[in-house]
């Protein structure tokens, strides 16, 4: 079960902090067992600061807590404080990375059989799209309805999801995709063929959880000669 340690303090040397911080991060290299740090500092009193440390286990950060390198910046971070830093440890008991959860979403979307559904549940109306396929960039809710109306009344598919990886406003997804040929695409008619792709897409996410661009690579090619379109 994953393990997060919350550290409140009062300071007026949030410098000092970071540096302290980034010196902890130095010396605990290859060694510590925290997964992910954030400091916040309190928005109506500069001189509170929180900060959030994740563990993949309480056993994990135990380990942790017990390297000689924690315990001296533990020593100096006290110093810098105001008055003792208290702590909270808690298990996570529910973790939702809503970035991901909206990126799966966008796929159900696309891949729902019937009329395409509303996409501003999960795009900005100035979506901006990159994909290799199209000689110029795709701008705005109606350009993308009109991509994934082409691909829709060419195939009936849906994705899978294989991986995501999410890093601050983005989330990258490896996706496979299986399909059935019922209509025309690219001046290709229906064949009946099923056929298949996989790729990769990388979402930008605006704070608000909407997607704001996209950066996609797939094997278009390939899918191209599944088709008989061209020799591969």
């Amino acid at each position: 079960m994953t393990f997060v340690q919350i550290i409140d303090c009062k300071t007026s040397r949030l410098d000092d902090m970071n540096r302290l911080m980034d010196k902890w991060v130095e010396q605990t290299k290859g060694k510590r067992t925290a997964t992910h740090s954030i400091i916040g500092k309190d928005r109506s009193d500069a001189s509170h600061l929180v900060e959030i440390v994740e563990f993949p286990s309480y056993d994990v950060a135990m380990t942790n807590s017990q390297l000689p390198e924690t315990d001296r910046i533990f020593r100096e971070m006290v110093a810098l404080c105001d008055e003792m830093p208290r702590f909270t440890d808690l298990d996570v008991v529910r973790d939702e990375q809503l970035y991901k959860t909206t990126a799966r979403r966008f796929f159900e979307l696309a891949a729902a059989e019937g009329g395409l559904p509303p996409l501003d549940e999960v795009f900005d109306e100035d979506y901006h799209d990159h994909d290799p396929a199209n000689p110029q960039d795709v701008i705005g809710m109606d350009a993308v309805r009109r991509e994934l109306d082409e691909w829709r009344g060419g195939f009936r598919f849906r994705f899978t999801v294989e991986d995501q990886i999410a890093e601050g406003d983005r989330v990258c997804t490896r996706w496979t995709w299986n399909a059935t040929h019922t209509g025309e695409f690219m001046g290709i008619e229906a064949t009946g063929k099923e056929v298949s792709m996989s790729g990769t897409v990388v979402h930008r996410f605006r704070e608000d959880g909407k997607i704001v661009e996209g950066w996609w690579q797939y094997d278009l090619l390939g899918l191209m000669g599944q088709l008989g379109a061209v020799e591969v």
